[in-house]
């Protein structure tokens, strides 16, 4: 079984939360496969203008600190949102990630935003997936020489909760590889919205897009689902169907990951911080209050194992009063149920065993 590295959030004067950090990063013996002079990806999750859930900022210092000493060069990334908001393109994305407190004075390490100004650049990786046989993974993300994944571990409202498998698999895809997970055809175009100003005809390279009556149409046919013209509207007036099934969504963003894990398994560590255990995404500009209590850090090789042993931390607490969750949940409940009765969170797990990302099983090790 694989091992899962634990830290609760005691502390004590010689022994801060900052060490604890520390401590665990040094567990995954990152010296024996990051090399001098590496580019090292630090994978995250910035958080939307008006969020205050999403990693603290000095945790990351304390990443880069010993990436650093192993003589590697770090850098902060995330890919562009599929939707409309702070995080669409990369100016926005790097003004949200400073405000938010992820500039160089604190964390000492460069932004840099994966998949270009606006999420179009990407590697195509074959795959042997269940349902896909290709995925769209952003170029930086691609060429990096290794990839620490550090997340914050909370709900979701399309996969139950959000860990080390969505960090990798639907947080490094492109605009295109993410419409591919969310989406089962092509963007619509909302005409109350149109303005006709023609400018997603000239940036879809399908031509797909028509105008009709003085508003833009997409022909499903020949729209290869790049997403281009989501991000590319001034009006927001192009909107992504969300009609993917959770299950089918689970599965292609968990074989987006195995995309990004191809060809360098032994290059790729985890971290997961479970804390302020959010019941919905750090995509959105506000958080709920958290459902359990702040229970600690844990950090593996094994995306699988890491998030299994999350999820079950989680459903092992009793829920906290006045949150999303109806009534007070006892120890081995199931938490992420209780917010999200129709989704079943075990498909990501289940299916990313199948497709040889990791094991459900793991060794829980107190550090």
């Amino acid at each position: 079984m694989a091992k899962v590295y634990f830290t609760d959030m005691r502390s004590r004067p010689k022994r801060n939360l900052l060490d604890k950090v520390e401590d665990l990063v040094s567990r995954l013996k990152l010296g024996r496969k990051v090399k001098k002079n590496d580019l090292v990806a630090i994978k995250l999750h910035f958080g939307e203008l008006g969020n205050v859930a999403y990693l603290r900022p000095v945790f990351l210092r304390s990443v880069v600190k010993k990436v650093k000493e192993l003589g590697a060069r770090p850098f902060l990334t995330d890919t562009n949102t599929l939707y409309t908001g702070s995080r669409s393109d990369a100016v926005t994305h790097i003004t949200t990630a400073i405000h938010n407190g992820f500039d160089y004075s604190c964390v000492e390490c460069p932004i840099v935003i994966a998949g270009g100004l606006r999420g179009l650049t990407g590697i195509k990786i074959p795959i042997k997936g269940g349902l896909l046989k290709e995925v769209t993974i952003a170029r930086e993300i691609v060429e990096a020489d290794s990839i620490i994944f550090m997340t914050h571990f909370k709900g979701h409202e399309l996969t139950g909760f959000g860990g080390a498998l969505k960090n990798m698999g639907m947080g490094c895809a492109t605009r295109e590889g993410k419409l591919v997970q969310h989406s089962t055809v092509g963007p619509k175009v909302n005409v109350d919205l149109c303005k006709g100003c023609k400018l997603c005809m000239d940036y879809c390279p399908a031509k797909a897009i028509k105008l009709q009556a003085k508003k833009a149409t997409i022909e499903g046919h020949t729209c290869i689902g790049c997403g281009e013209c989501v991000g590319i509207c001034p009006a927001q007036a192009i909107e992504i169907q969300w009609n993917e099934d959770p299950g089918n969504l689970q599965k292609k963003m968990v074989e987006h990951a195995l995309g990004v894990m191809k060809g360098r398994e032994d290059k790729c560590f985890f971290l997961n911080f479970v804390m302020q255990v959010s019941p919905a995404c750090d995509c959105y500009g506000h958080n709920d209050a958290a459902i359990v209590r702040d229970i600690g850090m844990a950090a593996s090789s094994d995306p699988v194992s890491i998030d299994a042993a999350c999820s079950d931390l989680v459903n092992n607490e009793e829920s906290m009063p006045g949150t999303a969750i109806k009534g007070l949940l006892a120890k081995g409940e199931d938490k992420w149920r209780a917010i999200y009765p129709s989704i079943d969170w075990n498909v990501q797990l289940d299916h990313a065993e199948k497709m040889g990302l990791g094991e459900k099983a793991y060794t829980l090790v107190k550090v």
